[in-house]
């Protein structure tokens, strides 16, 4: 996951493989602030890795902190079904 003052890009990778399975960014998703957005991306994320079997990924927040929109993503992913 990376942040940044405008959007969020998060991705699903194997690492066993050093392989990406699924890549999202909330500058495609909708919604009027960036926590939105980023809530919005993390359900497109979420459907997309569910369509290729990912039911369970390892959430690494990249070093930012657990609040705000890093929070409002991770909560969103695990609503939409990721297991974390």
């Amino acid at each position: 996951m990376y942040k940044s003052n405008t959007r969020l890009i998060a991705q699903i990778i194997d690492d066993a493989n050093g392989v990406t399975l699924a890549a999202i960014s909330s500058a495609r998703a909708k919604g009027k602030t960036p926590r939105e957005r980023a809530e919005t991306a993390a359900g497109m994320l979420a459907s997309l890795a569910i369509t290729k079997g990912i039911k369970a990924v390892v959430f690494d927040r990249g070093g930012f902190q657990y609040q705000g929109t890093v929070k409002a993503f991770a909560d969103a992913a695990r609503k939409a079904g990721l297991q974390f």
